[in-house]
């Protein structure tokens, strides 16, 4: 201890000495207030809750972006390589991968130079005023109701495709929707990050097994490897609609970027998350990759979305049966954070937003059960897995993922002139990802409403709330 602070607190004990008793109880009881630097003081509570959500290290935070990332855009991949071939796959797959990264990067640099930005929205309100902050809000709400609705679906197939009984498709549906709002329940992420671990090997697992199970029967086919009909080109026939579906659905799948506010709020030491979105980039891209060329390599054209059923009759349940973890916990993991963004939102002044107390259960309970039935309602309303995931892309992750990181670097993190030299190289890197973005909102959201429309309108899809088996 310093000398000046061993002369504060004398003089600070003389003065107490010296006041009178009814000061002194005073004096007393305002020492034991908990207090914390950055937000001041706090009831013991408060101290409690902040104490709550404040527990991910770096590790644990790529584990909660590995959970809420590495889900079903892994599934979808295969079939997006058979629509654009090998090398187009695989450039596209590389690319993104790495501008994911780099926005990811411009996203922790805003939480990093303000602190209170505790979700995207807040970052949007930083940009563009209330504006900004209602509109991201309303985007970044329906996105992550639409992932839950995603995984509901894919759920659906999993249990059909596992049990290969007759039951009513919407039976299947419930009862993923209600898996997924039990899992939704813990309201930290620091809780879910345990179950990560669960969930990465889920998914690798399910993947492995899909992989050396299409392997082997297309060695054991006539012909062997070579018989297999892929090829390093688009396909024949390739139309706009099914590349950009094929590219909206790759983009999915590096979708991280909209939930790290979220998570690194609940960061210990913020600044280690350069080393989370690195771990998780490169991960991301080698599993897509891999998985995508291995099992468009071993398929062929007619690779299913998702790609677990192209692992053959039994293979596929069992590739099934281990990726019901990934399905729900990640599905989960969304249903938490829009409660979260909503439940603190509503509650911002009140010690109810740290959900320990019976009000504050109730309240959160009841919120993920409403969030749950809408995502059972679209997963029912759009119930064909690859145009799902396209029209998630290109209406909300074109922009989480894109032009707003891109925004965020011209108007938040940059300083001085664009065109000085210091800038221009990271003016040109933003500008171009901005237009990426652009492109994907405008060009997916045409290609996946026009399938979408075309597959109702051909009668290849089945109807809404039907008992069918979903695509």
């Amino acid at each position: 201890m310093s000398s000046q602070d061993n002369i504060s607190s004398s003089d600070y004990e003389a003065n107490k000495a010296s006041l009178p008793d009814s000061h002194k109880d005073k004096r007393e009881i305002q020492t034991n207030v908990p207090y914390d630097q950055e937000l001041g003081e706090m009831t013991e509570e408060e101290r409690r809750g902040h104490a709550k959500f404040n527990r991910l290290g770096w590790k644990r935070l790529t584990v909660v972006l590995l959970v809420e990332a590495i889900a079903l855009g892994s599934l979808s991949i295969p079939s997006s390589f058979a629509t654009l071939g090998m090398v187009a796959g695989v450039i596209t797959c590389v690319g993104l991968g790495l501008v994911a990264i780099y926005t990811s990067y411009v996203v922790g640099q805003v939480k990093l130079k303000f602190p209170h930005v505790a979700h995207y929205p807040d970052a949007g309100r930083l940009m563009f005023g209330k504006f900004g902050f209602e509109l991201i809000n309303a985007m970044l709400i329906l996105i992550l109701i639409f992932l839950v609705g995603s995984h509901c679906l894919t759920g659906t197939i999993a249990w059909m495709n596992i049990t290969s009984s007759g039951v009513c498709s919407i039976v299947w549906a419930v009862v993923s929707a209600i898996i997924l709002f039990a899992l939704a329940l813990p309201p930290s992420f620091a809780e879910v990050a345990i179950l990560g671990y669960v969930d990465f090997a889920s998914i690798v697992i399910a993947i492995g097994i899909t992989i050396i199970g299409t392997g082997v029967e297309a060695s054991n086919a006539p012909g062997g490897l070579s018989a297999v009909n892929w090829s390093a080109w688009p396909k024949e026939g390739t139309t706009f609609t099914d590349a950009f579906i094929a590219v909206s659905n790759i983009i999915f799948a590096y979708s991280f970027a909209m939930c790290q506010f979220s998570f690194m709020d609940e960061m210990h030491t913020p600044k280690d998350f350069v080393k989370s979105i690195w771990a998780l980039g490169i991960i991301e891209i080698i599993i897509y990759t891999v998985t995508g060329a291995l099992v468009y390599a071993f398929v062929g054209q007619d690779v299913s979305s998702p790609a677990l059923t192209s692992a053959g009759h039994l293979l596929s349940k069992v590739a099934y049966g281990l990726a019901l973890p990934v399905i729900f916990i990640s599905g989960s993991i969304n249903g938490t954070v829009v409660g979260r963004l909503i439940h603190g939102r509503v509650y911002k002044n009140s010690p109810i937003r740290f959900i320990n107390s019976k009000m504050g259960w109730l309240t959160w309970m009841a919120l993920i059960a409403c969030i749950t039935v809408l995502a059972f309602v679209i997963a029912e309303v759009i119930p064909f897995f690859s145009d799902l995931l396209s029209i998630m892309s290109a209406l909300f992750i074109s922009g989480f993922s894109f032009y707003f990181p891109a925004l965020m670097w011209f108007i938040l993190i940059r300083e001085g002139p664009w065109y000085s030299s210091k800038n221009l190289p990271w003016a040109i890197i933003n500008a171009i990802t901005f237009i990426i973005g652009a492109i994907t909102l405008v060009g997916g959201t045409y290609a996946s409403i026009t399938d979408i429309i075309n597959n109702y309108n051909n009668g290849s899809v089945r109807g809404v709330f039907t008992c069918a088996s979903p695509e």
